[in-house]
């Protein structure tokens, strides 16, 4: 902790190194080097107060002092604590602080404690009554475990303050994809598929035939004979393809049924042959 006259010692040793050349332009007002305070300028006594402890309450006040002064907090010296806090507490209000009720309960707890460790007992009563510290070391090592922590939390990473969200734009990224293996069975099926769709928009149109039914019944007397049998396969010539195979056939069929042929098997199953009629 620091006093007033403290504080104001130390701005006229910061003035004066401030105006060594050394120091000189460190300070800019703006854009100008400033170098020593205004000589009209008036700071009170009391403008300004530094406390370097700060406690959030009389628990930790008393922590610090335990822990300052070396003690174990099973076996505190509680008139050297007291009197050290009454010190703070005296500091606060020459301060024009607002205290709060608990500090001030924390005082009276402490004088309380102090007064009965004071007093002369008996043998019997030191044997029942409880040790008056006892209740205010619970409730100093229950605070200090709260305490560290809240200090074990604060040390972890904290988004905001130890790490911090990356926003960085990924760049453009075009993926070239390898073109698969055409198989020979997909170009089979593929082609069957179309084969199929063409078949649906297919038309039949009747044409002339090329091959006359009674041209080729002329043929076929010309090749029979009256006193031999031809065989009925020997009448077709396979080079003119499934149209002149069928004009022989209905060709064949008229001669037999103008009974200008005759259709002869030798026996059930048989091979068929084919003779002219006599006249």
């Amino acid at each position: 902790m620091t006093t007033p006259e403290a504080v104001a010692d130390q701005s006229d040793a910061i003035t004066t190194e401030s105006a060594t050349p050394e120091k000189k332009g460190v300070v800019l007002v703006k854009g100008q080097p400033f170098t020593k305070l205004p000589d009209d300028l008036y700071i009170p006594p009391d403008a300004l107060e530094v406390f370097l402890e700060a406690f959030e309450g009389p628990l930790d006040l008393l922590l610090y002092l335990i822990k300052r002064n070396n003690m174990d907090i099973l076996d505190i010296k509680v008139a050297q604590i007291t009197e050290q806090y009454m010190e703070y507490v005296r500091l606060m209000e020459s301060s024009q602080f607002e205290l709060a009720a608990e500090y001030l309960v924390m005082a009276a707890t402490l004088a309380e404690i102090k007064s009965r460790m004071l007093l002369p007992r008996s043998a019997e009563e030191e044997e029942d009554e409880e040790d008056p510290r006892a209740e205010l070391v619970r409730r100093l090592q229950e605070y200090e475990r709260f305490k560290q922590a809240a200090e074990d939390l604060d040390e972890l990473p904290r988004m905001g303050r130890d790490n911090w969200p990356a926003k960085v734009q990924a760049p453009d990224f075009e993926r070239m994809q390898a073109h698969p293996d055409v198989d020979l069975q997909e170009v089979l099926i593929a082609l069957s598929e179309v084969m199929r769709r063409a078949d649906m928009f297919e038309n039949h149109q009747v044409t002339e035939e090329a091959l006359s039914v009674r041209e080729r019944m002329s043929e076929v007397l010309t090749m029979l004979s009256s006193e031999r049998f031809t065989p009925f396969v020997a009448l077709y010539r396979v080079s003119e393809g499934r149209l002149g195979v069928v004009v022989t056939f209905m060709a064949l069929m008229e001669l037999t049924k103008e009974s200008l042929v005759e259709l002869v098997q030798s026996e059930p199953f048989g091979p068929i042959h084919v003779k002219a009629r006599v006249a």
